[in-house]
């Protein structure tokens, strides 16, 4: 049994179910900036935002906002190519491909469509394509999509997850895309399954390792070598996750506690850099607009390094 309340968040099985921010593209010396679009705000009323806000990896600071989405939602996958960031279906339930420019700062357009109307899918990103995996229609899915970044289309089904859930974490090596985490059926619900997919020949993916915790919600994070899965929500935990876990995309295997957030946080949005993970925004009882850093480089925790345009959870993140 399942029902919505204000804002979008689901309980279902006596649990909190808050979707995450979604993937982000294999992080380059030449990735400059991070984005977090769309997503919403409860207090002081309901807000769906369709903001486009973009904040500077080489130095910390406040983001800005630099455009909009076609449609205002959240609970979006974000997926981004060497020049466009990229917003797939959210929540009202859409099917809707939004692309917007990294080299010039403006809105959003309507690029294609997703196989169905979908929300709270997980994003990942090869060098030419982007992709879909999980989500709500509003039952839940398995299905892994693909769309180009060459050129405009709509998406195609192109696998499976090995469980269908949703609110799960996006990752992105080289060579493969991951989905971590998530709410999924009966009678677990709370997933800590680490999945992947090839990128270069459409398939299924496996189960390749397990998170420290099973969790909803979590920011999906990468460097070059290993994927983050950052924060998220299981009421067996006391609800609110601020754990930073790491796993290597050289081997498959279980994820490791590498640092926490700066507290305890769920719906954040994943963004990489070279040398750093971002979680902006998320929730925590009540939603925030702080923008968290931590290193690659060593297992750390994260730090406060600046602020989004406004208070909200359930943004995508990207980066470019």
């Amino acid at each position: 049994m399942s029902f919505t309340i204000s804002g979008g968040v689901q309980i279902a099985g006596g649990s909190i179910v808050i979707s995450p921010g979604g993937g982000s593209p294999s992080p380059s010396p030449s990735v400059s900036f991070g984005y977090s679009s769309g997503g919403y705000e409860t207090t002081p009323s309901y807000i769906v935002f369709n903001t486009i806000d973009k904040f500077a990896f080489a130095s910390d600071g406040n983001a800005t906002d630099v455009g909009d989405l076609t449609i205002a939602r959240y609970g979006t996958a974000g997926q981004s190519s060497s020049l466009s960031g990229y917003n797939s279906g959210g929540n009202p339930i859409t099917n809707v491909i939004d692309k917007f420019s990294f080299s010039v700062d403006g809105n959003a357009t309507d690029v294609g469509d997703l196989t169905s109307n979908l929300k709270d899918s997980a994003g990942q990103s090869s060098s030419e394509s982007g992709y879909n995996s999980g989500g709500r229609t509003p039952s839940l899915v398995n299905t892994i999509e693909k769309f180009s970044f060459s050129s405009d289309g709509n998406a195609t089904d192109v696998g499976d997850l090995t469980v269908a859930r949703n609110a799960a974490a996006g990752q992105s090596s080289t060579a493969s895309g991951y989905t971590s985490g998530g709410y999924g059926p009966a009678p677990s619900y709370h997933s800590d399954t680490i999945d992947k997919f090839p990128f270069a020949s459409d398939g299924n993916a496996t189960d390749v390792g397990n998170l420290t915790l099973a969790r909803e919600g979590p920011a999906g994070q990468y460097s070059s070598t290993h994927g983050y899965s950052s924060g998220g929500a299981n009421p067996s935990f006391g609800v609110y996750i601020d754990v930073i876990d790491k796993f290597p995309f050289a081997s498959d295997g279980n994820a490791t506690d590498v640092g926490d957030l700066v507290g305890p946080r769920t719906g954040a949005a994943g963004q990489s850099s070279a040398d750093n993970g971002y979680a902006s925004g998320g929730r925590d009882g009540s939603n925030t607009d702080m923008i968290q850093k931590f290193p690659f480089a060593s297992d750390n925790n994260a730090a406060d390094v600046g602020d989004l345009t406004q208070v909200r959870t359930m943004a995508t993140g990207q980066q470019g």
